[in-house]
């Protein structure tokens, strides 16, 4: 019985992941075009004690190619401790980009949501576009996003990331993760059914976000600012929720630096599974944490002789494969493949990383950013 339900779940983790597969190819790479800049932008970045990443955003803020009057910058200060906002405004004096610090106004259980709502409701702009404060931004990101926007009917647009790349077995285990999470994106988008995006590069419009009512009904979670408002977009105007596949809206933001901060986030990121509405996203989670609870689960029951060493074998062959086959398609258009070598012992690593995480979200509250949240 224990071999059909394995074969069962690896069946179904196939024909899900191989979708995912087929999603990602249905959407084109799109082309930067030299579209004359109609689209003006509010660019809004939370930040909480960001001294060390600051200097580096701000740099690529002033290099974009996008016309300075047609975008503005809103950082929202969520009770930073460090020399954050001066580092901001000695940074900015010299440019004629409108770039302006902000406070947050706490009325939720989330940091990031409030400071993100209190930025929109002072934006200028119809179009927002959140990121995040240890992101480096493209030089075409608003370009390309205007050039889009034009050629799009669309409300709602998600677009990649992924992390700056070292030589340490950490940081590309953390890409691996990324990896997935960005191809996944992209599948669900493909076939229809976009479940996954990421703050650090989301944008809508101003109108879209008071339509939906803002992060209201969810607001008690601290993290999700970027999937439950998405969540919401998709079930309000399905067809007005796109992705933009393109290189050059491709944002680079750092990986955790230690093991410690890595399960931190990666629970705060799981802590907020319980309220996502989404069908489809709920089933590829559940599916994808069945899977790994399989192998690891699999394993000790063979080297206890209680299972087939064998059947493992070729169950965690299939699941190395389709897992290597869109975690390469991804590397390919991040221009990132070289860091596959480290794919190997990060996926033997992950079944048990990600069983931790998940038993870790259920039973316990979780950190972030020196204060703690509830689940």
């Amino acid at each position: 019985m224990m071999v059909i339900i394995c074969i069962g779940i690896t069946l179904a983790y196939l024909v899900l992941i191989g979708s995912f597969v087929y999603g990602f190819d249905t959407i084109e790479p799109y082309e930067t075009k030299n579209t004359t800049p109609k689209t003006k932008f509010s660019v809004v970045i939370p930040f909480r004690n960001e001294a060390n990443n600051l200097p580096k955003l701000l740099e690529s803020i002033h290099a974009l190619n996008y016309p300075s009057n047609h975008f503005e910058v809103i950082l929202v200060n969520d009770a930073s401790e460090d020399d954050s906002v001066e580092i901001i405004q000695s940074s900015t004096q010299n440019y004629p980009t409108d770039i302006r610090i902000t406070q947050n106004k706490r009325h939720s259980n989330s940091p990031k949501k409030d400071a993100i709502s209190s930025a929109i409701n002072q934006a200028k702009h119809e179009w927002i576009i959140t990121t995040d404060a240890d992101c480096i931004l493209p030089q075409n990101w608003l370009q390309t996003f205007n050039a889009f926007l034009q050629e799009t009917s669309t409300f709602c647009v998600a677009a990649p990331v992924t992390y700056h790349l070292d030589n340490s077995f950490l940081n590309r285990f953390q890409w691996l993760d990324l990896m997935s999470l960005q191809g996944a994106t992209i599948g669900g988008f493909g076939l229809k059914k976009p479940f996954l995006c990421n703050g650090a590069n989301f944008a809508y419009k101003k109108s879209l976000f008071f339509e939906l009512s803002g992060f209201n009904g969810n607001s008690n979670i601290a993290s999700g600012d970027d999937l439950f408002l998405l969540e919401k977009a998709t079930q309000k105007h399905p067809k007005k929720v796109h992705y933009l596949k393109s290189e050059d809206a491709i944002v680079k933001t750092n990986a955790q630096p230690n093991w410690k901060s890595l399960v931190s986030q990666r629970v705060r990121w799981a802590a907020k599974t319980t309220a996502y509405k989404n069908g489809f996203g709920k089933l590829t989670g559940f599916l994808v944490f069945l899977m790994n609870f399989m192998v690891v689960l699999s394993l000790i029951l063979s080297l206890l002789n209680l299972f087939n060493f064998r059947i493992f074998g070729y169950i965690l062959t299939i699941k190395c494969s389709i897992d290597f086959y869109l975690i390469f398609k991804t590397a390919r258009f991040l221009n990132q493949k070289y860091a596959l070598k480290s794919y190997l012992t990060g996926f033997i690593i992950y079944p048990f990383f990600s069983v931790y995480i998940a038993l870790v979200s259920i039973m316990s509250d979780y950190s972030w950013k020196g204060r703690t949240f509830k689940k």
